[in-house]
């Protein structure tokens, strides 16, 4: 049987650059009745554990070290016994939450992580922030990508280690390019689709 994508809603902080502020982050959860993989760790590991429901975790991925998206990874690793894997560019964010903890393993663009016969493909996605990727997954005809691409927009780029340039590129190169009918499954908020954002590409650059 193929792997399916299950969602869970936590709820906590962002804080960077002196602020701080309540936000709902997505956490994808990748596999099938076996076995899966967690696509960000945001906030609440028992939250997580509890989806999971005694599935064995291979691994813990973070699409970028925000500390909203990696704050409960390094306790359901700790749980689980499953790596946690980062692009090495985010380990100097990643240093400002878990200071005394490094990841179990490196993300590298073209990578391929593979979950109950599913294949991710890691595509290294930078302007959010500078380790930043997506995961796309041609088989179940989508794509995760954290807070590279929203519904409306890419996202935000007025803090440290983000690029307004940088972000609009990997979205033209990485994103935009996928198949039009690709499920887009974000880091916050609602899905959206490839082909219903492309089309605004320009907009975003004005």
């Amino acid at each position: 049987m193929a792997a399916r994508v299950e969602h869970l809603v936590t709820s906590g902080t962002f804080s960077l650059d002196g602020g701080t502020w309540e936000v709902d982050n997505n956490v994808w959860i990748v596999g099938d009745d076996t076995e899966a993989i967690v696509i960000d760790a945001a906030h609440d590991a028992g939250a997580v554990l509890a989806a999971l429901d005694g599935r064995a975790l291979r691994a813990i991925v973070c699409t970028h070290a925000h500390d909203d998206h990696i704050g409960a990874a390094p306790a359901l690793a700790a749980a689980t016994g499953a790596r946690v894997l980062l692009h090495p560019a985010d380990l100097q964010l990643w240093k400002l939450t878990h200071p005394d903890h490094s990841p179990d393993g490196d993300l590298a663009d073209g990578q391929v992580l593979t979950i109950a016969g599913t294949d991710l493909h890691v595509l290294h996605t930078p302007g959010h922030a500078p380790g930043a990727v997506s995961l796309h997954a041609p088989d179940l005809r989508t794509v995760f990508t954290g807070d590279t691409l929203f519904r409306g927009g890419p996202g935000a780029t007025g803090r440290s280690f983000s690029d307004f340039p940088t972000i609009i590129d990997s979205i033209r190169s990485r994103l935009l390019t996928l198949p039009p009918e690709t499920v887009v499954r974000t880091g916050h908020g609602e899905t959206t689709t490839i082909g219903e954002e492309a089309p605004h590409l320009q907009e975003w650059q004005r």
